[in-house]
């Protein structure tokens, strides 16, 4: 059918009844003259170019992320999905890809650099800028990266994985080709065993290692590679610089129990003071913070690492921070209870829907729960920190709904008036709507509270699960460290939630609602963990309410997101409360260790893809001029030129918080 646009209706053109011609049809030499007289379209508004156009930039596009060695590995990825799928082709002559291969990296190299995905005109240059200053490396420097940042590859030799051994399952090219063409066994590979927190039965996905674990996530998406080509020009490489990854999805206790985490972590430290004759500087990012905070504690510890309470001052000269999730993350708890954050229900509706029917809610909601590593994250410090149901310390003026409220209702959507809630009214809640399996995981490994007790946090010492809380545990003795906070700031950050509930729901893994004991194994003595009778109350199905948007209060409502301030993963109190106020306390610093604080202000530029030199966003980070400034001075030696930067009113509204 084609639709023609005239200036005057179509109508006006028809014969009419004073006309001679038939009202049952019209005249064949007029309706001609009418199509004739149509202004054609342009050729570029066709579909017909249009639909082709996309299908090259797209394929252009995709080659942009590929690397000329990566073209020898396509014949391998094929031959991997032909043989998944059983699909037989006939034998082709050998092709040499040498000339493609030339060819190709004549193409890229004549891309302009500021066009690169990969890159974009500012590599190594931090590194010269210190070089040409005399700086060389002085301290040894180890990297430890945020949740999702390792690659995970997989060891499995079962018959079911075999074709996946030595591939990665996380990160790379060929995670994106089993979650599209594989997704239930991949899913099945990632998912840790609900109550041993391990690997299932014929799984074994481990940590990928080397600088190379945590450098890229896929090709052309950068994660520390930039930090690691700067550092090298000052002259690091593999004999003083190490990158200690982790299988981020184990609690803590696990790391330790299936890899020995902090035991490499704690002989790898060591032996590079002893053959540097330095102390070390340790760089983290986001997660990475916690599970440092966690080592110091178990590296001090007699019954773990037993390296004394002087290890950490005997071993660490600094302690970078960067995008520390020290207070927790507000999506982390969306995750735990529906399985969304911002990122899913921002999506348009056409994305939201694709999403939905490829990896559903319930399906993230399972795997999220499953990955016992990322409970690490649940927000810390309750009602005290994040505010209660009149106000938090973070709400800005004229404020219309406080984000002390981190979960809220609508009237209309809220069928059983289940009241707002706060922070820790929200964590009794989501855990009442979680698995049991999920809660014993989540009492015997982590611990939310605040102590000010100083007898207290001294016997939190001896209790693992409060190592990850830097509310309730003490930093190390270690007055020579240094500890330098270092975050984004001024990118729109999830802070709180409106949410709608919906009918009843059938799942066996809920828990049997509030009192539901935490038992999971039958078989042991005194386990009456019955499931409740056909008659009992199911749980209700609880999502963010995506409909209401309101850009005009405050603070702004975005599909059912609550905005605040932060990097756009952390919010600002979790970044930077600790660093400005709690750690100033010797209560929670009884060798008064110095706190530096630096904000960047996220200034991205819209015209490079990551955001370039002054991107702060949580991730982008790791690329901007500014922090590569500081991990390069400070582990050349000129820490102490870095001074306290604050572009943000976290001063305010750390004093807002009742630490006292």
């Amino acid at each position: 059918m084609v639709l023609i646009r005239r200036n005057k209706p179509l109508q006006s053109a028809l014969p009419t009844q004073e006309d001679s011609v038939d009202k049952s049809g019209y005249d064949l030499k007029e309706k001609t003259v009418l199509i004739h007289e149509a202004k054609p379209q342009p050729f570029w508004k066709k579909g017909r170019f249009l639909f082709p156009l996309g299908m090259i930039f797209g394929t252009l596009l995709g080659f942009a992320f590929v690397e000329p060695e990566d073209i020898q590995d396509i014949h391998a990825h094929v031959s991997i999905l032909l043989d998944e799928y059983d699909i037989n082709l006939p034998q082709l002559p050998g092709l040499d890809f040498s000339r493609v291969e030339a060819e190709w990296t004549r193409l890229r190299s004549n891309i302009p650099e500021l066009w690169k995905f990969n890159n974009d005109g500012r590599e190594f240059q931090v590194g010269e800028k210190m070089k040409a200053r005399g700086l060389s490396a002085q301290y040894p420097v180890v990297i430890i990266p945020g949740i999702i940042s390792t690659g995970l590859e997989s060891w499995s030799t079962s018959p079911d994985y075999r074709a996946f051994f030595r591939q990665k399952m996380w990160g790379g090219f060929n995670m994106l080709s089993q979650v599209t063409f594989n997704k239930e066994k991949w899913i099945a590979a990632m998912m840790l065993d609900p109550v041993t927190g391990l690997d299932p039965p014929g799984v074994k996905i481990r940590a990928a290692e080397g600088i190379d674990a945590a450098s890229t996530f896929i090709q052309g998406y950068w994660i520390w590679s930039k930090i690691v080509e700067n550092l090298a020009v000052v002259n690091y490489d593999t004999n003083n610089l190490y990158l200690a990854p982790y299988d981020w999805r184990l609690s803590f206790y696990n790391l330790e129990e299936r890899d020995g985490y902090f035991s490499k972590l704690k002989s790898t430290i060591e032996g590079l003071k002893r053959r540097q004759k330095r102390k070390v500087v340790v760089a983290a990012h986001s997660m990475g913070s916690t599970v440092l905070q966690y080592f110091f504690k178990w590296v001090e510890n007699p019954m773990y690492g037993n390296g004394g309470s002087n290890w950490v001052e005997d071993h660490i000269e600094a302690y970078v921070s960067i995008a520390g999730t020290h207070l927790g993350v507000a999506k982390a708890m969306a995750a735990f209870l529906s399985g969304e954050m911002k990122d899913t229900v921002q999506m348009n509706p056409a994305g939201s829907y694709v999403l939905e029917r490829f990896f559903s809610r319930k399906e993230r909601e399972k795997l999220f729960r499953s990955w016992a590593g990322s409970a690490s994250m649940w927000i810390k410090g309750g009602d005290t920190i994040w505010g209660n149901t009149t106000h938090a310390p973070d709400d800005v003026n004229d404020t219309v709904h406080s984000h002390g409220e981190l979960i809220a209702f609508r009237r209309n959507n809220n069928s059983d008036n289940t009241r707002n809630m706060t922070a820790s009214d929200a964590s009794t809640w989501i855990l009442q709507h979680t698995p049991s399996t999920f809660q014993v995981m989540l009492e015997g490994n982590y611990s939310f509270g605040m102590e000010k007790d100083e007898i207290r946090l001294a016997e939190n010492d001896k209790n693992p699960a409060k190592w990850s809380n830097p509310l309730e545990i003490r930093l190390p003795m270690a007055p020579s460290m240094k500890i330098y906070c270092v975050y984004g700031h001024g990118k729109e950050t999830e802070r709180s939630y409106w949410y709608a509930r919906g009918g009843y729901e059938q799942d066996g893994g809920f828990a049997d609602g509030a009192n539901a004991r935490k038992c999971v194994d039958p078989l042991l003595e005194g386990c009456n963990n019955s499931r409740a009778s056909l008659e009992a109350p199911l749980p209700r199905a609880s999502w963010i309410d995506a409909e209401y948007s309101n850009e005009s209060a405050f603070p702004k409502v975005r599909n059912g997101v609550k905005m605040g301030e932060g990097d756009g993963t952390v919010s600002l109190l979790s970044l930077g409360a600790m660093c400005v106020e709690g750690w100033k306390r010797p209560r929670w610093n009884p060798a008064k260790i110095p706190v530096i604080t630096v904000e960047l202000p996220h200034r991205p530029i819209p015209s490079i893809p990551r955001g370039g030199a002054n991107t702060s966003d949580h991730v982008d980070i790791l690329g901007s001029t500014s922090l590569n400034e500081i991990i390069l001075k400070v582990a050349t030696g000129v820490g102490d030129e870095i001074t306290d930067r604050f572009v943000s009113d976290i001063q305010r509204y750390a004093k807002n918080i009742e630490w006292d």
